[in-house]
């Protein structure tokens, strides 16, 4: 018969799980003995039942592998805790200096604002003098170059109205040059009519009454 697979999960029923538990607690304890014995191992168990009974074995003393198993982990935290510590220092020693980075910058500022001058040199105060002219240079070039781009754009837009100004002068040119002809065929056909009209026998007579004898 074949045993089937054990599901690593709690045992509900309470006779069940105390029968299990005595059964391999028994097991490992014998493969701790065989495994100081057949390796020389130093190898150290501590069990502790569901009722709080306690179960050990040590290949030596167990208080002799508790006290290694303590001089081990306290020898090999240390110098994480070292290098914890000197990274911490690190970064201490680096935020003082950039507190005094900052410190100086802000009275380099106040300065060149025109602050707290009354403690500075003769030679300090030249020194800010002659930074602020090469500020100031410095400026008025960006300034100079501003307007000469400026003036570069109006000319480009100087150029794209001249431009759309002389096509709509041409189109405006010819639209007036159509115009004309018809005005002028206009003026021609109104004379032509007057001197029809004109030709035209009419039996008005004007003045005063008289006999008029019709000609047979």
């Amino acid at each position: 018969m074949v045993r089937g697979k054990t599901q690593m999960r709690r045992i509900e029923n309470a006779t069940s799980r105390q029968v299990t538990f005595s059964k391999r607690r028994n097991g490992l304890l014998k493969k701790a003995f065989e495994l100081s014995v057949l390796c020389d191992a130093e190898v150290g168990l501590i069990i502790f039942s569901p009722r709080g009974k306690l179960y050990e074995f040590a290949s030596s003393s167990t208080q002799e592998i508790i006290e290694r198993y303590k001089r081990h982990t306290k020898d090999r935290v240390q110098p994480e805790n070292q290098a914890g510590g000197q990274h911490l220092q690190h970064m201490q020693h680096e935020a003082a200096n950039l507190m005094k980075k900052i410190e100086f910058l802000e009275t380099s500022k106040r300065k060149f604002l025109g602050e707290g001058l009354q403690s500075c040199t003769l030679q300090e105060v030249q020194q800010i003098e002659k930074q602020l002219e090469r500020s100031v240079s410095t400026i008025r070039a960006r300034k100079l170059q501003v307007f000469k781009e400026q003036v570069e754009r109006l000319k480009e837009k100087e150029k794209i109205l001249t431009a759309e100004n002389a096509k709509l002068r041409e189109k405006f040119g010819g639209l007036q040059q159509r115009e004309t002809p018809s005005v002028e065929k206009e003026g021609e056909a109104l004379c032509t009519d007057g001197s029809e009209k004109s030709d035209v026998e009419t039996e008005l007579f004007i003045g005063p009454p008289e006999c008029r004898v019709r000609r047979l």
